[in-house]
């Protein structure tokens, strides 16, 4: 008497295989942001479809998609960083303070970015050995510093708004470079090399498979607590250089700087498709995601909305992707 063998399950179509992946989530949200343009076409035809439009599209999402980019890698290793708005707060301020102007001014102006990006990656630094070598829940620590960083900007600016007096400082970071703006260029070169870093190289494959897996990551030969401090410096550097780009934008630095971005970053990264839980993400979704919001808030500037319905609107776009991802974080599938 034979034995037959079980049916075997029906395998998915190729098309289908490529729109349940990395390709199908990027081309979705390709579709929401192209909805969203042809909604403030239609609703604002006369100003939002314009080039100079555009260009402040992608300047309002430089800044806060510089420390998105850095936010994927620390998300995708299943961390949280809620610190970065006050990091950036904390290196604007100390970057403008009068005796590091003053230094800077007899040195160079170039003195004034790089003690922004020491502090920016030294607070960071701080976040990753209390998570990684004082096993400290990441959100817990990382809340500590958003309150502990954010308190000692104020004391240091002492509840004061500082100027940067250096005008070569502020024309370096307002510079046009094909009459695109430096801040513009800053966002895509960090894009560039956050894609390059997740996709390319060794560090990126061990950020992906300490988020599928901490204990299998650390029994097949990776420095798990090493790894993740280095993740959380990367955010605290990524501060920094937003903290250099605010500075060039508002010339000024203040301990308001970067208020809730910590929160507009997760939004940004989490809608790009990077699961909550850790083991998968985009760079390019995390930048679509980031164009998403700031085309969103674009044309409701554009209609003369209030910012309480924006907030609801992100709210919804916030829930429907975090319901995508309970819908489809079963489908195995790579980072890109």
């Amino acid at each position: 008497m034979s034995v037959q063998s079980p049916a075997a399950e029906p395998q998915a179509s190729p098309l289908r295989r490529i729109f349940s992946g990395s390709v199908g989530r990027n081309l979705g949200l390709v579709l929401a942001l192209l909805a969203l343009v042809v909604v403030g076409a239609i609703t604002a035809p006369g100003t939002f479809p314009t080039f100079d439009n555009a260009l402040v599209i992608l300047r309002q999402a430089s800044i806060i998609g510089v420390v998105s980019i850095a936010m994927t890698f620390v998300i995708i290793a299943g961390g949280i960083d809620l610190s970065v708005g006050a990091v950036v707060a904390l290196a604007s301020v100390v970057a403008t303070l009068a005796a590091v102007q003053d230094l800077a001014g007899s040195v160079h102006w170039t003195l004034m970015m790089l003690i922004a990006l020491v502090v920016g990656a030294a607070a960071g630094l701080i976040n990753g050995v209390v998570i990684a070598y004082g096993k400290v829940v990441a959100f817990m620590a990382t809340l500590a510093m958003l309150v502990g960083a954010r308190g000692l900007a104020e004391l240091l600016a002492n509840n004061r708004t500082l100027i940067v007096s250096d005008r070569d400082f502020i024309r370096a970071l307002n510079i046009d470079i094909l009459g695109i703006d430096m801040l513009i260029w800053i966002f895509a070169v960090v894009a560039a090399g956050g894609w390059f870093l997740l996709n390319r190289t060794t560090f990126g494959r061990r950020t992906v498979a300490i988020g599928g897996n901490r204990e299998a990551a650390r029994l097949a030969g990776i420095a798990v607590k090493r790894h993740t401090m280095w993740l959380y410096a990367l955010s605290g550097l990524a501060a920094g250089v937003a903290a250099i780009m605010l500075l060039g934008r508002t010339t000024a630095g203040t301990s308001t700087h970067g208020s809730l971005w910590e929160l507009d970053a997760i939004a940004a990264v989490v809608v790009g498709g990077t699961l909550l839980t850790g083991g998968r993400g985009t760079i390019t979704g995390t930048v679509f995601g980031v164009l998403i919001f700031a085309t969103l808030s674009n044309v409701f500037v554009q209609n003369n909305l209030s910012s309480s319905t924006q907030a609801v609107a992100k709210g919804v776009i916030i829930v429907i992707a975090v319901l995508l991802q309970q819908r489809f974080a079963g489908r195995p599938s790579r980072s890109s």
